[in-house]
This record gives structure tokens, C-alpha cells and sequence, in this order.
């Protein structure tokens, strides 16, 4: 059986630094969801977007660490949807298409 410690995406960040993270604002704290709410920016009504991840070379505002390293996500247990649902096709510790993109962008191996 895996524990966290078995995960790499608990200590990779490639995905964070990687990918823009668009969500539901519903997810944010100010509308009763668990996302902080200066960790993202509003886009309108229906869109809201997790601070860094637009830039030319994005880098979420949540995200702790050195990618590759020691990286994780500070907000690990409020993440938005897009955060929680990444990679979960692919069998623990394998990654996906997306996390070996993710990966390869930063100089990593793929996992698996």
C-alpha cells in the first residue's frame, strides 16, 4: 500500500509551475468554498483563476519549494478543483500525459 511519503506529486510541483488553474469561484472562501481568496484572482462570475499560473512561466502563488526538489502545495488541503482532480486518471506515483509534459518542461524524467 503507497503513503504520501510514496507519492512523488507530494514533493514534485512540476504541475503548479507549469499550468494555468482555472476554477470555479464558488471555490473561493468569500463565496463559501475553501480556496483563500488572495491566492486567486476573479474573472467575472463564473471564472476565477489561481494567482501566477497566467504568466509566461507559471507558477502558482500556493505553490512552496524548489520544483523537482522539495516542492508542495501550501494550500494543499483547500486546493481548487482542477488541483484535486489532476493526474487522477494515472495510478499513483505514475503520472499522466499532463504531469510527464509538466515534468519534461522543468528538466524531470516522467514518472513510470
Amino acid at each position: 500500500m503507497s503513503t504520501p511519503a510514496d507519492n512523488p506529486c507530494l514533493a514534485c510541483g512540476a504541475c503548479c509551475a507549469s499550468f494555468r488553474v482555472d476554477f470555479s469561484p464558488e471555490e473561493l472562501q468569500s463565496r463559501g468554498g475553501c480556496v483563500p481568496d488572495g491566492l486567486a484572482v476573479e474573472l467575472g462570475d463564473t471564472l476565477a483563476r489561481m494567482r501566477g499560473t497566467d504568466h509566461a512561466r507559471p507558477r502558482c502563488a500556493a505553490l512552496v519549494g524548489t520544483v523537482g526538489a522539495k516542492a508542495g502545495c501550501g494550500i494543499y488541503e483547500w486546493r481548487p478543483g482542477p488541483c484535486r482532480e489532476f493526474g487522477m486518471l494515472a495510478p499513483l506515483g505514475r503520472g499522466d500525459e499532463a504531469c510527464a509534459r509538466a515534468r519534461l518542461r522543468h528538466g524531470l524524467t516522467p514518472l513510470g
